[in-house]
Order: structure tokens, then sequence, then C-alpha cells
């Protein structure tokens, strides 16, 4: 009796670690975009294997009193990229198609995440 129980609790343990222990699911590809850099002139950032399903607010332009945003988007990914206006995921978006053509310079964003098909 005592071994049926202390199996079973055993199986129950590792099933609680197995369901917290999931790795973070990361998109395969880049994505891309163009801040204006300090010296004015554009720059291309790109973020590699990009973390799925979680708001990325872009570093450089996450400041919306300090810096223009982000600009040109391209979505070289296998997810959906679904960027935002304003940091945090807020604001105005559009979804990029996952191996999509770039997007034009008029196409601002602060913060982006990543949506599986």
């Amino acid at each position: 009796m005592r071994l049926r129980h202390t199996l079973a609790a055993a199986c129950g343990a590792l099933a609680l670690t197995a369901a917290f222990a999931t790795p973070a699911h990361a998109t395969t590809g880049d994505f891309s975009y163009r801040v204006v850099g300090l010296n004015g002139e554009p720059i291309a950032v790109t973020l590699h294997d990009p973390a799925s399903d979680q708001c990325i607010t872009l570093a450089e332009v996450a400041d919306p009193d300090a810096s223009a945003p982000a600009f040109a988007p391209h979505n070289d990914t296998d997810e959906y990229a679904m960027v935002f206006t304003e940091p945090d995921c807020t604001g105005d978006s559009w979804t990029l198609r996952p191996h999509g053509r770039p997007a034009s310079d008029r196409l601002k964003l602060r913060s982006v995440v990543f949506l599986r098909p």
C-alpha cells in the first residue's frame, strides 16, 4: 500500500515538474527593422529567433519622448509578426505575414509580438 502511494506521489510530482519546465517557444528566422542612429542615419537592427507569444518592446525606441519610432520592418520568421506603434504592444497594430516582403519606411513601430500561424 505504501509503495502505491509513494509511486502515485512521485508520478504527480514528475507531471507537475514537466508542466512547469516546458521551454519557451522561439520563432525561427530573423525580424529586422530600421532606427535612426545618433548620427541621424538609419541603422538596421535584427532580432534572431525571437521569443514567441511575448511582447517585445524594441530597446532602441522604447521611450517615445527620447526617440523616433522604428520603421520598415521585415518579418523573415516562420510566424506572424504583429507590430505596434507604442511600447508594450499598445497603440495601432499591423500584422506581417511569415517570410513576407519588407514593409515600407512609412510603417512605424515600437514593439512586436510573434504569433504561431
